[in-house]
């Protein structure tokens, strides 16, 4: 017996209500869905993922401000993770996103454990944060496989031991951030190495000790150097000059000691804080050339009388006091 016209059109609908309904599916890479299902279930499957479902399209039906997809290759390129409460770890199967460019944990305040070694499968990588969170242990030394990384965020965490000298080897890098951890020993001279391209050095509220390199001396730090709250020593004053495009230099809290009359500033310098250190000498008249949005040298050894003009009594005496013998405005006159 012949099929009838019914029936094979019948049969035709459904086939093509199957490969309809099963080939969005196909986008999500399947290798790509078991890495990110491992991931979610190191994090503790939180609520935040409730979408991460294995029945679903990762580059489709997943939340995609948790993550993003090649157009091309559907392969996952993106991977960011805000604010996720519940207690877990980074699964060793981050390394199985071969195609990763961002990574990004913010804010994921329980987040424990070390950094995996399969971070370095990720050769893509160029964009790398993992702040706010609760990880521990040294700052690897296999991060320098990264090649490709011009990023680097591991700020406010809970690593502890010495800056890895190897960072250096990241000839690409433009931002490192390696601030509010647990951090000790001596900046590694061979960062300078960094110095062409690395604009953005956070290294502030860790327990560093010893002198800042000499070698950074050739170094403009084009937007921020950061070398606060630590307990750093010696001169410098190297890191001053006319040449220097560095904007935001905060030094704060260290035990810096140098004669402060003989810096030169660059035009690019707005942002200085020098408080609690032992920094000596008198305050020089080209401070009012400089359009300063931040200017702090209290608790030194300065003496002599505050420049009067430009930007210099923009702030009050708090940036100014507790020094040997600064004075006029915002500070009592100068005794004749």
């Amino acid at each position: 017996m012949k099929p009838s016209v019914v029936s094979i059109l019948s049969f035709s609908l459904f086939f093509l209500s199957q490969y309809f309904s099963i080939s969005p599916s196909e986008r999500c890479n399947p290798n790509d869905k078991k890495a990110l299902l491992e991931i979610k279930k190191g994090l503790g499957n939180p609520y935040n993922l409730i979408t991460w479902d294995p029945k679903t399209d990762c580059c489709i039906d997943w939340n995609q401000y948790t993550l993003s997809c090649d157009d091309k290759t559907n392969r996952v390129i993106g991977l960011f993770l805000f604010k996720i409460d519940d207690a877990g770890h980074i699964s060793p199967a981050i390394g199985d996103l071969p195609y990763l460019q961002r990574l990004d944990f913010n804010n994921v305040r329980n987040l424990s454990g070390p950094i995996p070694p399969t971070i370095t499968k990720l050769s893509e990588l160029t964009f790398l944060r993992i702040s706010q969170t609760n990880i521990s242990g040294l700052v690897p030394d296999f991060l320098s496989k990264l090649k490709n990384v011009t990023y680097i965020n591991l700020s406010y965490n809970n690593l502890i031991g010495t800056i890895p000298p190897s960072l250096s080897e990241l000839s690409n890098l433009e931002f490192l951030r390696l601030d509010r951890n647990k951090l000790t020993g001596p900046i590694p001279e061979s960062l300078s190495k960094l110095a062409s391209k690395l604009t953005y050095l956070h290294l502030g509220h860790n327990q560093l000790t010893g002198v800042v390199p000499t070698s950074f001396a050739g170094w403009s730090f084009n937007n921020t150097l950061d070398l606060s709250r630590n307990m750093l020593q010696g001169d410098i004053s190297f890191l001053f000059g006319k040449d220097k495009t560095t904007f935001e230099m905060i030094l704060d809290r260290n035990k810096f000691e140098f004669d402060f009359s003989k810096l030169t500033f660059g035009e690019s310098l707005s942002r200085l804080d020098l408080n609690h250190n032992k920094i000596y000498g008198s305050l020089p008249t080209a401070l009012t050339k400089q359009s300063w949005q931040l200017f702090n040298v209290s608790y030194n050894r300065l003496c002599g009388k505050i420049p009067q003009g430009g930007s210099m009594q923009r702030f009050d005496l708090y940036s100014y006091f507790h020094n040997k013998c600064l004075c006029d405005a915002p500070l009592p006159p100068c005794k004749s």
